[in-house]
């Protein structure tokens, strides 16, 4: 089917205070994805399961091998079959940066999306969320290594995510891909790297396309002022470079800011100087020195535009107008959605409902695209 090529542009319903009373919660979402809420006693859905696996002597794109990969990940749900034993309801749902797959488990995301009736009914699909390669409680440098841990990208994750699907979980079809912000990128990867592997494809706050410009910028200015503190010490240091931190902390927040919204909740000098102090602090309860580097640096050789011809199932690529970190007048996605065979681009306008690229974790905006696009490539029934 031919999607054409200028992004659909649409105004999805919502009441304006209803929005703003999540925006504070999806500031913190931002590019870390959902922040884990739990699965909250008014959950209906099924109660989530975690589980581990370990890959013995996995070989990195880049050379390095680690004798033991952890992969850890979360599911809710039953796999249902067919006659010939494929997994035919397994839907993969990747974080972003710094984030993990619990985060997904929010009453925004998960009470959106996965209770009876709604969309990802997980009493009628198998949903996995991974924490990728780095992240939450998957192998990552803080566990140890620290700088001496394998450098790790984009790729790597996918592939290790498939060789848990297919070895472990013994999931060898996805009904469905998404992710938001690093996962939305990942679902580009996904579908190509494994074509034949899904139904559908996904990605929220992603482009296409090598990491260069401002953004390739602020990771590169993380980084350095982590890497500058003295305190940081090679990646050995006995306490938080918390200087360091600081100074990547706040390229992170101008990255995901919606200037709407950071100026509605903080209409003062006194409210906008307590709103970033707020926000540091939050982050420096969670982010590791290493960790954050090597998370930031994992998109060094992303770039999926020599391969977009080979991507052959349904696309639907969902960005949002405020996202500083995808912004839309780059023009890319109306560029480059014209390669993927059967892509589609929606842009979602700024509004009140709009929250810049935490807008990925608010189904309640971009749920009925995920309606249509599981409608589209709905398999044939036999």
């Amino acid at each position: 089917m031919d999607f054409g090529t200028r992004p659909v542009q649409d105004w999805h319903g919502l009441g304006g205070g209803w929005m703003r009373s999540l925006s504070a919660f999806a500031l913190f979402c931002c590019l870390t994805g959902p922040v884990f809420a739990g699965q909250g006693r008014g959950a209906s859905y099924p109660a989530p399961v975690e589980g581990d696996y370990v890959i013995k002597d996995f070989k990195f794109a880049s050379g390095e091998t680690l004798p033991e990969l952890r992969l850890h990940y979360t599911t809710i749900g039953t796999p249902a079959r067919d006659a010939t034993g494929v997994v035919r309801n397994a839907v993969l749902i990747m974080h972003g940066t710094t984030g993990n797959g619990r985060g997904f488990l929010s009453g925004q995301f998960a009470g959106g999306l996965f209770g009876p009736g709604q969309l990802l009914d997980a009493t009628k699909y198998y949903i996995i969320l991974p924490d990728a390669i780095g992240h939450g409680k998957s192998s990552r440098p803080s566990d140890g290594l620290h700088m001496r841990f394998p450098h790790y990208t984009y790729d790597d994750m996918v592939m290790a995510q498939y060789k848990m699907l297919t070895e472990h979980l013994d999931v060898k079809h996805l009904r469905l891909v998404m992710g938001t912000s690093m996962g939305g990128m990942m679902t580009w990867v996904w579908g190509y790297m494994y074509p034949d592997f899904m139904d559908a494809l996904m990605p929220l706050a992603s482009l296409p396309v090598e990491i260069v410009g401002r953004n390739r910028m602020m990771r590169k200015m993380m980084i350095d002022s982590i890497e500058s503190d003295p305190e940081w010490k090679g990646g050995e240091y006995q306490s938080p470079p918390r200087l360091g931190l600081i100074g990547a902390i706040h390229v992170m927040l101008f990255m995901v800011s919606s200037p709407l919204q950071w100026q509605r909740q903080a209409p003062t000098r006194v409210a906008a100087e307590a709103f970033l102090e707020s926000r540091v602090n939050s982050y420096l309860k969670t982010l590791d020195a290493n960790d954050m580097i090597y998370q930031y640096d994992a998109s060094r050789f992303y770039n999926p535009v020599p391969h977009l011809e080979e991507i052959k199932a349904p696309l639907y690529a969902v960005n949002s107008a405020d996202d500083q970190v995808n912004p839309p007048e780059l023009g890319i996605l109306d560029r480059e959605i014209k390669r993927v065979k059967r892509g589609r681009y929606i842009l979602i306008p700024i509004s009140d409902q709009t929250n810049g690229h935490g807008t990925h974790s608010m189904p309640a905006i971009w749920g009925k695209y995920l309606g249509e696009l599981l409608e589209e490539s709905k398999p044939p029934a036999k």
